[in-house]
């Protein structure tokens, strides 16, 4: 099986400039590239909250070109600036996207990333096969 890019038409000018794929699918997963959060114009906004959803929606928007739902993400790393300042945030608009089966998740606090002004980034992997 052939490794294809999934290139959602909002994320594709940012992905051409860094010459990355937002999604690839090498075999039955998506693995997805970290997605701070930035709007459609770029800018990172300076509401946490904003963020955050911003991050959740871009990733939203991966999963639908494969058509999938949060659901369908079975592991998560989630990379944050000042994480015990904002964690309960996070989970709290986190429960906003994924329900259960939870995927796995691993929160982790970094000194920066490299969109200035980002608190957070986010990946995941999602399997493609549904079972039964």
């Amino acid at each position: 099986m052939p490794i294809r890019s999934i290139m959602p038409p909002a994320l594709r000018a940012a992905s051409e400039q860094a010459k990355m794929s937002p999604g690839i699918v090498p075999g039955n997963h998506l693995f997805l590239t970290g997605m701070t959060g930035g709007d459609a114009q770029g800018l990172v906004p300076e509401d946490p909250a904003a963020q955050m959803r911003n991050a959740f929606d871009k990733i939203g928007a991966i999963l639908r070109e494969t058509d999938l739902t949060f659901r369908a993400v079975v592991e998560m790393t989630s990379y944050h600036v000042g994480l015990r300042g904002h964690f309960d945030l996070f989970d709290s608009i986190r429960l906003e996207y994924v329900k259960e089966p939870y995927p796995a998740w691993t929160a982790v606090e970094v000194a920066g990333l490299r969109r200035e002004g980002a608190i957070v980034e986010i990946r995941v992997i999602a399997k493609l096969e549904r079972d039964g």
